[in-house]
């Protein structure tokens, strides 16, 4: 006879927004099956940069990126660990002109919300941040921002979803589940069942097939950045620091490393499982980075590296409840920002699953918002191969 594991709630995927959602369910009392395909936390949530930065965000994303932040900097009590996670603050620099007009806006975005972003120019900047180029005349400084070890992030979050009764399943992926009259059945490719009256979809990159299933397609693809880490260095680079047309993102980690991110955006294999990094990248990366921050001219890359990370089409998350499958919510398409904002988004969401109103205010992110001549983001042009 095939046992059946019953819980309140289902999570399918352990990256953050699936941990996240999981423990703020199971810390209001619900009995919670998280599973994981893989191992906790080893996809997207563990290969991104680790920027907790709150301007140069999309307008739209502020409030959840501000009650994010607040939740990381309770991340210690919230999970009873750490990740390393340091505020530097967040340097913000325009390359050229069309990256200065576009940091300006970017500043009056983050006042008019609240974040402190201080615009910097000329000898202000270079005698505060002198390890810039010259030839860069304009950005701004976010103290609050911070970094975390991504690849520390996940598993803390799911121990502490454990300790207050959610089982956690790693290694189990899901072949498809069905509705039934109490809810739903899950199946797993080895033939194992679980059934609960929630269902959670927070399968990151490859949540489009769950959502499909649910006859809620989405136009959703994989892609990841470049990155590469050097050698360690003598510690110079404070701040996390990023460029505002987004070829350069850095930042030096406390053993002296510097870790660099980048666009263009490589699409992943068409199997989903993998993101080449073309040599090529890495080399033009490296060369940026010298250009922006000449100090760097003779650091020796030790590794590189991509993530499989899904996209969809206005750059922003799917966050809600299913439009066609009563007891079915959605979390999923982070975009290369979900780091971020995560722990939100699996707060507001555990809220809706529990039919109570979110801390933050989600309906700008249902999946139905996907129709002809819906908002298409000039990142997607902008920062991807095509």
């Amino acid at each position: 006879m095939n046992l059946r594991l019953k819980s309140d709630v289902i999570v399918i995927g352990g990256g953050l927004f699936g941990a996240f959602t999981g423990l703020f369910l199971a810390r209001a009392g619900l009995s919670v099956t998280l599973l994981e395909k893989g191992q906790i936390g080893a996809q997207a949530s563990a290969t991104n940069f680790g920027n907790l930065r709150l301007h140069g965000r999309s307008a739209r994303q502020y409030p959840l990126s501000i009650r994010a932040q607040q939740l990381w900097e309770a991340y210690g009590s919230l999970t009873g660990e750490g990740c390393e996670i340091e505020r530097t603050g967040h340097l913000y620099f325009a390359h050229g002109q069309r990256g200065e007009i576009q940091l300006r806006k970017d500043v009056e975005t983050a006042t008019r919300f609240g974040v402190e972003s201080l615009l910097l120019e000329g000898d202000t900047l270079h005698a505060r941040f002198g390890f810039l180029s010259r030839h860069i005349r304009l950005a701004a400084f976010s103290p609050r921002s911070a970094v975390a070890n991504p690849r520390l992030s996940t598993p803390p979050v799911t121990r502490a979803l454990a300790r207050v009764g959610g089982t956690v399943i790693e290694g189990c992926e899901v072949a498809g589940f069905d509705s039934t009259a109490t809810g739903f059945a899950v199946t797993s490719a080895d033939g194992r069942c679980f059934e609960a009256p929630r269902l959670v979809n927070a399968a990151g990159a490859w949540a489009g097939k769950l959502a499909q299933q649910a006859g809620e397609p989405v136009p959703m693809f994989s892609a990841g950045p470049p990155q590469f880490v050097t050698e360690p260095l003598p510690h110079r680079l404070h701040p996390s620091v990023h460029m505002v047309e987004g070829d350069v993102i850095v930042r030096q980690i406390p053993r002296g490393n510097i870790i660099f991110s980048g666009y263009p955006r490589t699409r992943s294999l068409p199997s989903g499982e993998f993101t080449y990094v073309p040599p090529a990248k890495t080399l033009r990366g490296m060369r940026t980075l010298v250009e922006c921050i000449p100090m760097l001219a003779r650091a020796e890359i030790i590794r590189v590296w991509s993530g499989v990370e899904g996209y969809l089409p206005d750059m922003l998350p799917v966050i809600g409840a299913s439009t066609t499958t009563p007891g079915l919510f959605h979390a999923f398409g982070g975009s290369g920002g979900g780091f971020q904002i995560a722990p939100a988004v699996g707060e507001c969401l555990a809220a809706l699953v529990r039919g109570e109103a979110s801390k933050v205010d989600i309906s700008g992110y249902g999946i139905d918002r996907f129709t002809e001549g819906s908002e298409v983001s000039e990142k997607i042009h902008l920062e991807f191969d095509q």
